[in-house]
């Protein structure tokens, strides 16, 4: 039966900074496999030699999802090419290539698993990568392999043929029934070509490496079980290997998320998701009462007579983890001992119906700390005491209520399905989306139109009950089932608009509230989704996406649904444009509106940057729908520096940039320039500053309302320059600018802007260097300065200002 054949890598062309080839020979969840060096030359080769002459059955290569190459060539042989030899293209013998996906399709977001089925004996192997597919991602032209995995039969140094000895013939036939699936448990027979599930590189790709060996060595115990006729206890250890299998999934899903955070330094989440891996380790190991099942198969193994027990496959090959079972049983013993009142508690909590559980205390999160998977484990069983009656391998019954709303579902899917996407427990949802995925894709071409129509509205019910769900995994399992639906199985069995019409109108407004999670990642999935399903054929004919997505808004909207309907917006008129696309003039216009007028600074900017982009399609039509360009309105920053980048496009330009390095300019005509400034917005000031009757009030400051005989035309320039509280010199352009707008100076006008950034806290202007640490310092006020919530920002913090938004006086 083909195996997992280990390798060395021997030798290779090149690669970049850790992305040796030599990274190949593992196989896990966070691997990075190997890169070639930038704008290298092609082809690019490695070489490998394998642990033992063999005849490889399959190879199994896992691309980048970018930097692919356009195709690998294959080469085998039992001698080692030499390099100054003419003749070494005979040592060894080629085999063929494969071509690669250019990866457009999926948005270079997958990579492709390509499985090549070859016969061929030998002890070396070459792959030969040639130049790359060009794509915007790949900046350097370089091509990578993440991970190889290579099948086959090890063969007799003397003897090429694959033919059984007689003491391999005599076993087949003995043994012929009692093979079977390392992951199903079905007796299938012996086949020479089969190949166990667990060899396949998806296992060891997907699986933590600790659960993926003891998966093995469990499926190892169960066919000695099935051997010796025990098969309650190999159906026990089957059980255990299906739900070690979900386990060694996620805790590989946490280990990518704990490395991801810690390449972005963010040490905080990585011990977050350290602790949750040890955690939900610990929890299951006990649950699946590992310990016992480990002993169990180890006495009855070395108990049973040799001439019954049929020797093991290697284990554990070159490129495998190598994992003391025994230590790893002893280290959860002493992690329960350490924990067994938590143990103990769990377990009487979990004991319990679901509905007579007590409810725990409520937690403060943070605002984007993401829901854990761990809220909602699986409940630990205990054969001792009863158990609720999810906890015995099957989603609890339907309720009334469920019954009644969804019936139609229960009529196409069947009662056990619809169940388990209502259950309490996560995994049993995400199978079911899962499950349906499947059927769907399953349905054959000639099925009726009204069996179909049924089919698909079954499918978007559940589809619009999950995406509601805060455990990322079956929303994500949610999008996948949309998506299928949306571009493959409406179109496919032409079911029409309607359908397509039917399906974004149920789901779009549950859709539409994810995109103002607080969860980053959650987030960005939604508003990616919504993105990419205004763009699919049958979607974007009916215009829905455009007219639903500009509805107008209140000022009141939560700011992260604000930003996410904003960003959307931005760039679908990018793609979409404002032509037959359900995108109008007068329907954006009203939207940004609202946008304008919202109560976050971040909104506002946001939407004064889609404006200045319709500006650009509609011309001086955008103005009808701004409030007039006059005195009063100028006075709100924000309007006037709308209106001056709005003229700045009609061609007023302007030179931004910046001077060279010692091309400095002198003191003295920095301080002529500031005059200059001053003496412009002093006449700005004055047009402000005039009464009814038309007299100029140079005694009163406008900014800080005081009044003083000295405040002629000259003396209120000197106020402005240095005395007044409420205007303040700009550090970085030595602009003076009310402390009010100071944030906003920095971020938009400053020449500096580009070193600054908002805190999304506080709102206030940092620079980017030193938000992490104001963030986390006792500076940065969360709370809010005045009743619109309008945050006024002051670098000394002693001054009283006025929200420009509210008029209301506040004290820092």
């Amino acid at each position: 039966m083909p195996h997992k054949i280990g390798f060395t890598v021997i030798s290779w062309s090149g690669h970049e900074g850790n992305y040796s080839a030599k990274k190949l020979m593992v196989h896990a969840p966070t691997v990075s496999g190997w890169r070639s060096t930038r704008f290298c030359p092609f082809p690019q080769e490695i070489i490998l030699q394998l642990v033992e002459r063999c005849c490889i059955r399959k190879l199994q290569l896992l691309a980048h999802q970018y930097l692919i190459p356009s195709k690998i060539e294959f080469h085998i042989g039992d001698r080692l090419p030499e390099s100054s030899s003419p003749q070494q293209t005979h040592n060894l013998h080629r085999l063929g290539y494969v071509s690669l996906s250019d990866n457009e399709k999926t948005g270079f977001r997958a990579r492709e698993l390509k499985s090549v089925h070859v016969d061929a004996v030998g002890s070396y192997l070459k792959l030969t990568f040639h130049r790359n597919h060009v794509n915007q991602y790949n900046s350097y032209n370089q091509v990578a392999l993440v991970a190889l995995n290579i099948l086959g039969d090890p063969v007799d140094g003397n003897e090429i043929g694959t033919a059984l000895s007689k003491d391999q013939l005599i076993d087949q036939y003995l043994n012929n029934s009692l093979y079977s699936s390392a992951l199903d448990g079905t007796y299938t027979g012996y086949k020479c070509d089969s190949i166990s599930p667990l060899d396949d590189l998806a296992f060891d790709m997907y699986q933590d490496p600790e659960v993926a060996h003891i998966i093995r060595l469990l499926d190892q115990k169960k066919q000695d079980m099935v051997r010796e006729e025990r098969f309650e206890l190999a159906k026990k250890l089957k059980q255990a290997i299906a739900d070690l299998q979900k386990v060694g999934e996620r805790l590989g899903r946490y280990d990518v998320e704990k490395h991801s955070a810690i390449e972005r330094e963010d040490y905080d989440t990585a011990k977050q998701k350290k602790e949750q891996l040890e955690a939900y380790r610990l929890t299951v190991y006990q649950q699946l009462e590992l310990h016992d099942l480990l002993d169990i198969s180890q006495d009855t193994s070395e108990a049973a007579s040799p001439k019954h027990t049929v020797a093991p496959t290697p284990l554990t090959p070159p490129h495998f983890p190598k994992i003391d079972v025994s230590i790893d049983v002893h280290r959860i013993n002493n992690h329960i001992r350490k924990r067994k009142y938590d143990v103990i508690v769990l377990m009487c909590y979990f004991s319990l119906p679901y509905d007579e559980r007590p409810l725990p205390a409520l937690r403060k999160r943070s605002s984007d700390q993401p829901v854990s998977e761990l809220d909602e484990m699986p409940p630990l069983t205990d054969t001792a005491t009863p158990c609720s009656p999810g906890a015995a391998g099957q989603p609890e019954p339907l309720t009334e209520k469920a019954q009644r709303e969804a019936s139609l579902p229960i009529d196409i899917c069947g009662d056990s399905l619809v169940a388990g996407a209502y259950s309490k427990t996560w995994s049993y949802r995400e199978d079911a989306l899962l499950t349906v995925y499947k059927k769907l894709l399953e349905v054959p071409s000639g099925t009726p139109k009204a069996e179909l129509r049924s089919m698909t509205r079954a499918a978007v019910f559940l589809c619009k009950k999950a995406l509601t769900d805060k455990v990322s995994s079956v929303f994500l399992a949610s999008l996948n089932l949309l998506r299928m639906i949306l571009s493959e199985f409406i179109p496919n069995h032409q079911l029409g608009k309607s359908e397509i019409s039917h399906c974004v109108e149920q789901t779009w407004n549950n859709l539409l509230s994810r995109t103002g999670e607080s969860t980053l990642r959650l987030r960005t999935l939604a508003i990616t989704f919504i993105q990419e399903m205004a763009l699919f054929k049958e979607v974007r004919a009916l215009q829905m996406v455009p007219v639903e997505l500009v509805r107008p808004m209140q000022s009141s909207a939560p700011t992260r649904l604000a930003l996410s309907r904003l960003e959307l917006l931005e760039k679908l008129l990018e793609q979409l444009g404002t032509k037959d696309s359900g995108f109008t003039l007068d329907n954006v216009m009203r939207f940004l509106a609202g946008g304008l007028e919202h109560s976050a600074a971040s909104v506002r900017e946001l939407s004064v940057r889609v404006v200045q982009a319709m500006y650009h399609l509609h011309g001086k039509a955008v103005l009808n729908y701004l409030p007039p360009d006059d005195t009063s309105t100028r006075k709100n920053v924000l309007y006037k520096n709308l209106f001056d980048s709005l003229a700045k496009l009609d061609g007023n330009t302007i030179n931004t940039q910046k001077p060279q390095k010692g091309a400095e300019k002198g003191d003295g005509e920095k301080e002529k320039e500031e005059i200059r400034s001053l003496q412009e917005q002093l006449a700005v000031l004055k047009e402000i500053s005039v009464d009814d009757a038309g007299a100029v009030l140079y005694s009163l400051c406008i900014f800080c309302g005081e009044r003083d005989e000295s405040f002629t035309e000259d003396g209120l320039d000197l106020h402005y320059w240095k005395h007044c509280p409420m205007l303040q010199r700009c550090l970085q352009c030595r602009q003076v600018v009310e402390i009010a707008s100071l944030t906003e100076h920095l971020l938009t006008e400053c020449e500096r802007r580009a070193d600054f950034t908002q805190c999304p806290l506080c709102s206030e202007a940092l620079t980017r260097d030193k938000l992490t640490e104001h963030a986390q310092s006792a500076a940065c006020n969360r709370e809010s300065l005045c009743g619109c919530s309008v945050f006024v920002s002051c670098s000394s913090r002693k001054h009283t200002q006025c929200c420009y938004k509210c008029d209301t006086r506040v004290q820092n």
